[in-house]
């Protein structure tokens, strides 16, 4: 499975609120500077810039780097956002037909539009989510499978 990594700005200031701080004016405060701060240093035409973050802004900031280093699509969305199903089976790596299936199967919610079916990209975050955690319990029983058969060296 292809996975997407997806960064929802209304949930990055939920992340700097229930995480890090627990006052909206501090979460204001520092992303209001941290945002200042980047600006300022990508004023400067150079290739490379220096420029001080909070950690939180520097960790999230890591998480994208990261992302697209390992090829991974990268998808920023402002608050509530919905995608076709075409759109959601470039996202999760398949075709749109199994995208319908999951949403047959419930395991995506979907609102219709007309006759068109809208997913919230929350829920393909959390359907990744799940799948990825899924994905390693079930390596971690065919690595336990392998120790115990001594297939390993």
């Amino acid at each position: 499975m292809h996975l997407v990594h997806l960064v929802q700005i209304e949930d990055l200031y939920k992340f700097y609120l229930y995480e890090f701080y627990k006052k909206e004016f501090t979460v204001t405060i520092v992303l209001e500077r941290d945002t200042q701060a980047l600006h300022r240093a990508l004023e400067n035409d150079a290739d490379e810039i220096s420029v001080s973050l909070s950690r939180q802004t520097a960790e999230l900031l890591a998480q994208v780097v990261d992302a697209q280093a390992k090829g991974q699509e990268i998808v920023i969305t402002q608050g509530i956002h919905e995608v076709t199903t075409s759109d959601a089976a470039k996202m999760l790596g398949m075709s749109r037909p199994q995208v319908r299936r999951l949403i047959d199967q419930q395991k995506l919610p979907f609102r219709l539009v007309g006759t068109h079916h809208r997913i919230p990209v929350a829920a393909i975050r959390a359907f990744l989510d799940i799948e990825s955690k899924r994905q390693h319990a079930a390596m971690a029983k065919l690595v336990a499978l392998q120790n115990e058969l001594g297939l390993t060296n």
